[in-house]
């Protein structure tokens, strides 16, 4: 670009000097907001900053700013050479042109991929993904931020208003397929414990509420969560997306309200019946080895870290509950449903005397 003039002290226009400088993130998610992304390149903590006034009167170093993400960005080369009449071609009213995804999880194919807004669900997971090996689950979209959706929203077009509708976003554009061996309530914990840790502590509700979300979550995957639990993390997702300065802290509680929403048997499973039907819950589930399943094929014995798993090529093996980390190495890799994760029953007695 300088050699043709276009960029630096010889630009074309004397009267005009351009100059393009990147500026490395130190990568916190919270940056993704457009006012604590400012502020770290100013060098200053990626924190939120009120509004008004907009970056676009006062932005960095208090000088008029737009902000765009790269895929924005991505998209005007071809809008200038082919026009915006090419670009509206695709998507659907109201969602034109395309969107690029990272299509992830217990997919067949798993991969980047581009499409056009409007493109169903189902269309994504099952014609490009290739679908899943075990029954689908769930679709979580937009990123950590974003809300899970069970199987009756398959046939629900990708576009903003669509998923927000739902529940969700379009975010980031992740799109993590969950299958029957996924655990609903862990995975809302997994993600609410990201979120936590990623909020900067400016505001009040982010910073204090996704706390207590994340408290009340581990409560209920050891299997001591009461069902005034649900009441508590509905009111505190509800007061968070409400409450919070900006949108890492309003995006936070979506993989929670939506799993209440659409998968509240499962919650209730943990609560009531202390049981986690995927047996991922550690502190609710005991392996142990199906005799009359067992080969004796040595896989999960070659993947069990601790040595808890036990017995010779073609004969049924033992597992030593005492040794088990409940890893679930010999869970995910035997190909006989020979590994079974049971209820702890005498705990579940315990807890409730």
């Amino acid at each position: 670009m300088r050699e043709y003039g276009l960029l630096g002290s010889n630009i074309l226009d004397s009267d005009f000097s351009f100059e393009i400088k990147i500026k490395e993130g130190a990568g916190a998610f919270v940056c993704g907001e457009e006012t604590a992304l400012i502020g770290s390149i100013e060098g200053k903590r990626g924190m939120p900053r009120s509004r008004p006034p907009f970056p676009a009167i006062a932005g960095l170093f208090g000088s008029p700013t737009i902000i765009n993400n790269v895929e924005t960005l991505g998209t005007l080369p071809n809008i200038l050479r082919n026009g915006p009449d090419w670009y509206t071609r695709f998507g659907k009213e109201g969602n034109r042109g395309t969107k690029t995804f990272s299509l992830v999880g217990k997919i067949r194919r798993p991969g980047l991929i581009e499409v056009q807004l409007g493109t169903t669900l189902r269309e994504i997971i099952f014609d490009i993904g290739g679908g899943v090996q075990k029954p689908f689950k769930a679709i979580q979209t937009g990123g950590p931020s974003g809300g899970c959706l069970s199987e009756e929203f398959l046939d629900l077009t990708v576009d903003y208003e669509s998923l927000a509708s739902a529940g969700s976003i379009m975010g980031s554009g992740g799109l993590i397929v969950m299958d029957e061996d996924t655990c609903i309530v862990d995975l809302a914990k997994y993600f609410l414990d990201f979120t936590q840790k990623e909020s900067c502590g400016k505001c009040v509700p982010c910073r204090v509420g996704t706390k207590h979300i994340l408290e009340i979550l581990q409560r209920i995957t050891e299997g001591e969560g009461s069902p005034d639990d649900l009441l508590a993390l509905r009111t505190l997702g509800d007061t968070i997306k409400k409450g919070a300065l900006c949108g890492l802290g309003q995006t936070a509680p979506n993989p929670v309200l939506t799993t209440l929403r659409y998968f509240r048997n499962e919650y209730l499973e943990h609560i009531k019946d202390h049981t986690c039907r995927a047996t991922v819950c550690k502190s609710l589930i005991e392996y142990r080895v199906i005799k009359e399943k067992c080969t004796g094929c040595q896989s999960c014995v070659r993947v069990c870290p601790t040595g808890a798993i036990t017995g010779p090529r073609s004969e049924p093996h033992n597992l030593d509950a005492s040794k088990c980390i409940k890893c679930r190495s010999c869970y995910e890799i035997c190909r006989y449903d020979a590994i079974a994760g049971d209820a702890i029953v005498i705990r579940t007695a315990e807890r409730q005397s």
